[in-house]
């Protein structure tokens, strides 16, 4: 098709509304985190979209009946080159199933597909050897373990109740830390937080989650409307991710998890993983979360805390290594970002 033009927009901009009136035609959103949306147009028509936030491209879409004309080539490529340019060598889409064959057309190549969602890996990446590398540099010896997989944001005496029993029950037992940056406490201060309050369990090992661990706070919304569906697409496919590829390069045949009372993201994702891991010969151990003052310790609570500033509360829910943190200077930007906010990070 000749005379089409690529536009970048500007996300501030009419344009924008522009945009999401075209996506709403194909019953999808835009998602809030966009940092770049190019559009195809000719004689100022959409024809088509395509945007990125980080490493993830989304919300792309093309008219009906003009798939075949090298509309999404376009579009992708212009994407990809831009994320080029930024020093981005590796991407990901999240796409509807339906949309698989266009995308591999373009030599993207599929990690994972469930019922509502397909997850592609673009560029330079390649899962199996991401994960063999972060096993290399993890320093683990090649027998059993057992996992687990936390946020901790910040770390508590109830995630280290966890670490603790797991160590108790296993010969050697290896923790992800979520890597995504969408927590009020960064990534960088949680995995340190954990190394540190564990520094006296000898075999466990603290690590960062990678690019394959999903955070529900990266996953996307523009083509799942109903959040109950979006979030059990969400947790199959990072239980499924899991189960396939990280648990056998890192010998993994345990994973523990804490029961959920509170979390209905958490409590899904718990349901996923006890019905997909044994899929893949891994025995999921869930265990009873702590009790204090009648309520099970959480992140959650201990932030709520310091927005009341009740530091008693807070230090008889958290290890030493982690109250001495809240209390030193380095916190204080967190601490002030925490009393900000209104919604749970």
């Amino acid at each position: 098709m000749h005379g089409i033009i690529l536009e970048k927009i500007d996300l501030n901009s009419d344009k924008r509304l522009e945009v999401e009136r075209f996506l709403s035609t194909f019953n999808l959103f835009f998602d809030k985190d966009i940092e770049y949306t190019v559009i195809a147009k000719k004689d100022r028509e959409i024809l088509g979209t395509c945007s990125h936030a980080g490493k993830v491209l989304k919300c792309f879409a093309v008219r009906e009946g003009l798939q075949g004309e090298g509309i999404a080539s376009k579009l992708i490529t212009h994407i990809t080159n831009y994320l080029f340019e930024k020093g981005i060598y590796e991407y990901f889409v999240f796409t509807e199933p339906k949309n698989l064959n266009i995308f591999k057309g373009l030599n993207f190549k599929e990690v994972y597909t469930v019922d509502k969602v397909s997850l592609l890996e673009g560029g330079m990446v390649n899962i199996n050897k991401y994960i063999e590398k972060m096993y290399k540099n993890s320093g683990l010896k090649d027998n059993e373990k057992a996992a687990l997989v936390m946020n901790c944001n910040p770390f508590t005496l109830g995630h280290r109740y966890l670490i603790e029993r797991a160590a108790k029950e296993n010969e050697e037992v290896v923790v992800f830390i979520v890597e995504e940056d969408r927590s009020l406490f960064p990534f960088k201060v949680r995995l340190d937080l954990v190394k540190k309050g564990t520094k006296d369990l000898p075999n466990v090992h603290v690590i960062p989650g990678g690019d394959y661990i999903i955070s529900s706070n990266t996953f996307p919304s523009y083509f799942l409307r109903e959040e109950g569906t979006r979030l059990k697409a969400y947790t199959q496919l990072d239980a499924g991710i899991f189960g396939k590829y990280i648990s056998p390069i890192f010998n993994i045949k345990r994973r523990y998890i804490g029961t959920e009372p509170y979390c209905n993201v958490t409590s899904e994702y718990n349901r996923a993983l006890s019905y997909i891991l044994p899929k893949y010969d891994i025995e999921l151990v869930k265990i009873n979360r702590v009790i204090k003052d009648n309520k099970a310790i959480s992140a959650s609570n201990v932030r709520n805390l310091i927005k009341t500033e009740d530091w008693d509360k807070i230090k008889a829910i958290v290890p030493k290594t982690t109250y001495d943190f809240l209390k030193s200077p380095e916190a204080e930007n967190i601490i002030e970002k925490i009393k900000r906010s209104d919604t749970p990070h």
